[in-house]
């Protein structure tokens, strides 16, 4: 029998809250009197785990000026889901233990940018939004290869042309910064949550040279009025199953369109810099800091990094979850020895604990009841490489040390980009570089050339004196991925 014959008749919504069972928490507060305090861009799963669901307690203990306004800068799925349900949602923490699942209500709007751009820019102009939060990714940054903002992109031409009917999230920011000003609202502190390295610096860099490229005066004010406090966040979050619906609306006994699952884990570091005021966080875990490098290095080195690695060792050796690559003892033995390789790389002053760090990461990769798919990690390699891996293996080698299981990374996403649609199991990840890809992969040269070539087109390592052996070192585990597969790689490396 088909489960979803037996589907809840009514949705979840603000009217049916007091239908939830008792065991089920639901908002605390009356989303009536809570006002919009904050405007996320990118409103996708991850948020709706980990910013929102902060915001959400905060909300509880009465701070109800700290709403949020979300906006979709691509696609009307997320808005479309949430519209009927009043921005209602269910988060789903899951572990060995079971699932603990909670309403939550923070989201109080949610827009489509593509659909009303003005619509977008006028919440930003709003007064009472005093934060902007981001998750848009590491590809909506835009940089080039040199790391400065791409003015040559189509959408960034586009939006120094048209700044009414902007693309890109400088457009969308710059044209509200623009408009607050004209009127003498306070600016507003913008606060990155992307896993890009001190991603506030780099957010400010970009869009001081977008503003200064619209007007110079402008690019001036951006640079000494607005806040960007870098942040480090952490939560693993799953994408939404047909079964996650399934079966949270059952226990719910109210149909949730778009539930999100996650772990219990939960990190967010942020560097206390802020212009008109921010929710107090701390009071729920959030550790504010002075500097957020250094967590933000660990993460970045010790979890990204290993997620890449069974990303791709996995796909190639047919695990389609983390949980399940993670138990295969030779994934489990490298990446083990990959985070040996990378601890040294971390600053030793700085109060971090990589032996907890890490001892926390055993425990959240071995959680099974967590389906994180290994096909979903593994996209936008050529994005997320270079601060993973790259950085790390480029300051062991200038160390005079080993890079040896960091430079297998990089080769099996190039394995794994090769192997798609040529019985790849669970494939389907997909890279900003794929057509690229694809041309190097069936063009005539050796295996080093064609690595030489897939480091050239993604610009991992420019113009760094340990580039040559970096590639080298690439180059020889992707001959053998292709010559000899995935176990007997790992057996010569772990030999």
């Amino acid at each position: 029998m088909d489960d979803r014959s037996a589907a809840p008749e009514k949705r979840l919504s603000n009217r049916h809250l007091e239908m939830l069972p008792n065991a089920m928490s639901g908002p605390s507060f009356d989303r009536h009197t809570v006002t919009p305090g904050i405007v996320h861009l990118g409103l996708g799963a991850f948020h709706r785990a980990h910013q929102a669901a902060i915001i959400d307690r905060c909300l509880s203990s009465g701070e109800t000026d700290w709403g949020i306004i979300g906006a979709s800068l691509r696609s009307p799925a997320t808005r479309d889901a949430l519209d009927p349900q009043d921005g209602l949602y269910t988060l789903a923490v899951v572990d060995g233990s079971g699932e603990r699942l909670t309403v939550i209500g923070a989201l109080l709007r949610s827009l489509v940018a593509p659909e009303d751009p003005a619509a977008l820019i006028a919440c930003l102009a709003d007064p009472r939004i005093r934060i902007v939060t981001l998750t848009v990714t590491e590809k909506a940054y835009l940089r080039a290869a040199s790391g400065g903002l791409d003015l040559d992109h189509p959408d960034i031409v586009h939006d120094l042309a048209a700044p009414e009917s902007p693309r890109t999230i400088y457009g969308f920011l710059t044209a509200a910064i623009a408009r607050r000003q004209a009127a003498d609202i306070a600016p507003f502190t913008l606060l990155s949550c992307d896993n890009l390295p001190e991603n506030g610096k780099t957010l400010k860099r970009l869009l001081v040279a977008f503003a200064t490229r619209r007007d110079a005066a402008l690019g001036r004010f951006v640079d000494s009025a607005i806040a960007f406090p870098s942040s480090m966040v952490d939560r693993i979050v799953p994408a939404t199953t047909d079964a996650d619906r399934d079966r949270i609306s059952a226990r719910l006994g109210l149909q949730d369109a778009w539930p999100v699952t996650t772990e219990p884990f939960l990190q967010w570091v942020i560097e206390d810099n802020f212009t008109a005021g921010r929710p107090q966080w701390e009071r729920f875990g959030v550790e504010m800091v002075a500097h957020v490098a250094p967590f933000e290095e660990m993460k970045l080195r010790l979890l990204n990094g290993a997620h890449s690695a069974i990303a791709y060792l996995g796909l190639l050796a047919g695990h389609a979850t983390v949980s399940e690559a993670f138990a295969d003892p030779l994934i489990r033995r490298f990446v083990s020895r990959l985070w040996a390789e990378a601890i040294p790389s971390l600053p030793s002053d700085a109060g971090l604990d990589p032996a907890a760090y890490v001892a926390s990461l055993t425990e959240r990769f071995d959680n099974p009841a967590l389906k994180h798919r290994t096909a979903q990690i593994a996209n936008d390699g050529s994005q997320k490489l270079p601060q993973r891996i790259i950085a790390v293996a480029l300051a062991r080698l200038a160390a005079g040390g080993s890079a040896d299981h960091l430079a297998l990374v990089p080769a099996a996403w190039l394995a794994a980009a090769k192997a798609r649609n040529a019985g790849l199991p669970a494939a389907g990840f997909t890279d900003p570089l794929d057509e690229v890809l694809a041309e190097i992969f069936d063009g005539a040269g050796s295996s080093r050339d064609k690595v030489e070539a897939a480091i050239e087109a993604a610009g991992f390592a420019a113009g760094d004196r340990n580039r040559a052996r970096l590639v080298d070192s690439i180059a020889a585990h992707y001959e053998t991925l292709l010559q000899h597969g995935v176990t007997m790689t790992l057996e010569k490396v772990l030999a």
